[in-house]
């Protein structure tokens, strides 16, 4: 009896044992299988996250900033005004006042904050409404780059795994630099940089500590908060930053009153464009897709910097000079003008207006061809005559009303002479000169120098000796042959971009400088000469500049309307810069032209240069290896010439012609004697106002006149009255 009790017994314990085996079995299985489950729920909600992650979307559309040479930012290029900032310049207490606010458990929590979770759904239940939320930092940033803003439960479990795959992928510092450069601030700015100069135009790392509470205080809601529309709601949202700051332990308690007593003093940021750059900033991104195949979305979102040769007095200068209706003689209200300056060393655009009334994207002028009138004689007759060798600057050309086959020029103010020389026809825009000029040297001879400019053009009639073109030339164009009389006969292509850099600093696109030999210095030379004295006494002595100018005027008329214009330029240069002005009308008729011509853009560019050069150079710098040209010897007629017998010892008489001499004392004086109906020359001086002849017979003694004679041209002037002794 006793041995089956025993018996029942160990099995009994050996079942119970079994039993207890089996319970433990199935509840390590369970919590295997928990285990199993929640690992792979978590690596379901992982990759479900990283499938939610395009990670292009964290690359955020920056700012492409223009700035000059010294590094000033000019102005923007963006869709969304941001500039990214690393988090190591971002001061900890900014990044402090945002975790703070934001999300206070941010370095605890792997992307979501279960804790911050219950919390809000408690205070929820307890207000019948939804006052608090819940999300982190995380959840933000998975939310502002992936997602909508719509409360569906997908869209919040979207949420949640792209946050946990987040944190999975980058580090706590990673995470919040890309919060702080991607949440909106109000007033177009978007990051922590761009924040920092709208409200306070200061960089993110001088940021002081109730500064960076008030832009901790803005996420929530920038236009409600923003200290310049609503500074007392600011301040109160401010102080509860503050507030949460000390509560954390980021400053002390003392700290957070003393910065909650301080009123916001904001320093906005102006934020407007300046219309006056409109022009040169669509010449930049014109430049930048054709030059380094960056397109205009690009440049809106790339975050580049590009430093560019602007003079922003020039421009805003020029941009007033356009503004002015006193300066464009048009038939009506209506006419139009462009202008370019650049730097004459570099070829660096420093100002550019491509119309009056310029808009954005519009047509630019700077571009437009048009008829460039006497503008072209310089670099297309002068200049390649200089070259050949056989013509100078005071050589003789035909000036007499003539015909060229069918072709028969005239001067502008009817004016003619036998001839002329290459020095006064500049200078006074001489019409037959010129044409009779580019004859001689030949039309092909002289468009090969255009050719080298690539300026190249398929026009070969004589017309175009006088800008009469198919198609002409824009005032870019001409400001670029003009360079070549600054810059010693050698040609540069105009540029608005030096460098571009992206948002890693490096640079993707530089200029290029290539001068092509064009003429001979010595050429360049004396075309500077002559261009001065057009500026000094010729056709642009019109208006006041006190520097060293140089430059031509041109205009083109209409046929059949008395004074009337179609183009009216100026086109010049300084010891460091060359520009062109037109003026007229897009579209040319009988109702739409110019009433006055080119003493009104020679005005405008006189102007221009005294607003901006305050310190005009006064004077062209001669190359060291070239010869210098000499101030023409001008003529006039001698009017106090008389004659007196002296005698001399040994009984001889001898004849003394005296004059006032001429001022310049590079003139010579012919003494010519009269015989009859002959006059023969008898000698002559130099710079002197007198003259001697010997052995005159006292009782028939002959008769002199004097002619002053031209050295440079070989040509005599005007005889004096005849004399006697």
């Amino acid at each position: 009896m006793n041995n089956k009790r025993t018996t029942k017994k160990i099995v009994s314990e050996k079942n119970m044992k079994m039993k207890m085996i089996k319970k433990i079995l199935i509840g390590v299985a369970a919590v295997i299988g928990v285990f199993v489950l929640s690992l792979v729920g978590y690596m379901t909600i992982i990759f479900l996250g990283d499938y939610g992650i395009d990670e292009k979307k964290l690359v955020f559309p920056s700012a492409t900033k223009l700035v000059d040479e010294s590094g000033n930012e000019i102005s923007k290029l963006y869709r969304e005004d941001r500039e990214l900032v690393a988090i190591s310049d971002i001061p900890a207490h900014v990044q402090q006042a945002f975790v703070a606010v934001e999300d206070a458990r941010f370095y605890e929590h792997s992307g979501i904050d279960l804790k911050a979770i219950a919390r809000a759904v408690y205070k929820d239940i307890l207000a019948r409404a939804k006052v608090e939320g819940g999300s982190t930092i995380t959840q933000q940033l998975a939310k502002n780059v992936f997602l909508t803003n719509d409360k569906s439960l997908l869209r919040k479990t979207k949420e949640l795994t792209i946050a946990l795959s987040l944190e999975n992928k980058y580090t706590k510092d990673q995470i919040l630099e890309m919060y702080l450069n991607h949440i909106y601030f109000g007033h177009g700015a978007y990051g922590i940089q761009s924040a920092s100069k709208t409200y306070f135009n200061k960089d993110v790392s001088e940021l002081t500590v109730d500064e960076a509470a008030v832009l901790a205080a803005l996420p929530k809601a920038p236009n409600s908060y923003s200290p310049i529309k609503n500074p007392d709601k600011a301040k109160g949202r401010r102080d509860v930053v503050l507030s949460l700051m000390a509560k954390h332990g980021y400053i002390t308690a003392e700290d957070a009153v003393r910065y909650q007593g301080k009123t916001i003093a904001v320093h906005p940021k102006q934020l407007q464009k300046e219309p006056a750059f409109a022009t040169y900033t669509d010449m930049i991104i014109q430049e930048a897709e054709e030059k380094y195949s960056l397109s205009y979305d690009e440049l809106l979102e790339g975050g580049y910097t590009i430093v560019i040769p602007l003079n922003t007095k020039a421009q805003k200068a020029a941009y007033e000079e356009f503004k002015n209706p006193k300066n464009f003689p048009g038939k009506d209200a209506n006419a139009e003008g462009s202008f370019v300056l650049m730097d004459s060393k570099t070829g660096g655009i420093q100002a550019a207006i491509g119309g009056r009334n310029y808009e954005n994207r519009g047509l630019n002028r700077v571009y437009v061809k048009r008829q460039p009138g006497s503008t072209m004689k310089p670099p297309l007759v002068y200049a390649p005559a200089l070259e050949t060798g056989e013509y100078t600057p005071y050589s003789l050309l035909r000036n007499e009303q003539m015909t060229f086959d069918e072709y028969k020029p005239h001067n502008y103010d009817n004016r003619y002479s036998t001839d002329i020389t290459m020095y006064d026809a500049i200078k006074n825009s001489t019409n037959i000169p010129a044409v009779w000029l580019l004859n001689e040297v030949g039309i092909k001879e002289s468009k090969t120098y255009l050719e080298k400019m690539d300026m190249g053009i398929d026009d070969n009639g004589l017309s175009i000796a006088l800008g009469g073109l198919s198609e002409g030339y824009s005032p870019l164009e001409m400001a670029k042959a003009y360079r070549t009389f600054a810059e010693g006969g050698k040609m540069v292509e105009p540029y608005v971009i030096n460098e571009i850099r992206n948002r890693h600093g490096e640079i993707v696109g530089e200029h290029d400088k290539k001068e092509v030999d064009v003429y001979s210095k010595q050429t360049a030379w004396h075309m500077t000469r002559m261009l001065e004295a057009v500026v000094k006494e010729g056709t642009a002595k019109a208006g006041t500049y006190n520097g060293a100018l140089a430059g031509k005027t041109g205009s083109t008329n209409i046929p059949g309307i008395k004074n009337g214009m179609r183009d009216a330029w100026f086109v010049g240069y300084t010891p460091n810069l060359v520009g062109a002005v037109w003026m007229g009308y897009d579209k040319t008729d009988d109702q739409h032209y110019l009433v006055g011509g080119s003493n009104y853009p020679t005005t405008v560019m006189k102007n221009i240069l005294s607003e901006i050069d305050a310190d005009a150079t006064p004077a062209f710098a001669k190359p060291d290896d070239v010869e210098e040209l000499d101030a023409p010897i001008r003529l006039d007629l001698l009017k106090d010439v008389e004659a007196d017998l002296t005698f001399t010892p040994l009984g001889l008489f001898t004849a003394k012609i005296t004059w006032t001499p001429l001022p310049d004392e590079r003139v010579e004086y012919r003494v010519y004697r009269v015989d009859g109906e002959e006059a023969k020359l008898e000698g002559s001086v130099t710079g002197e106002g007198h003259y001697e002849v010997s052995f005159v017979n006292a009782f028939r003694p002959p008769s002199f006149y004097v002619v002053p004679y031209n050295p440079q041209t070989n040509q005599e002037g005007e005889k004096s009255k005849v004399v006697t002794p």
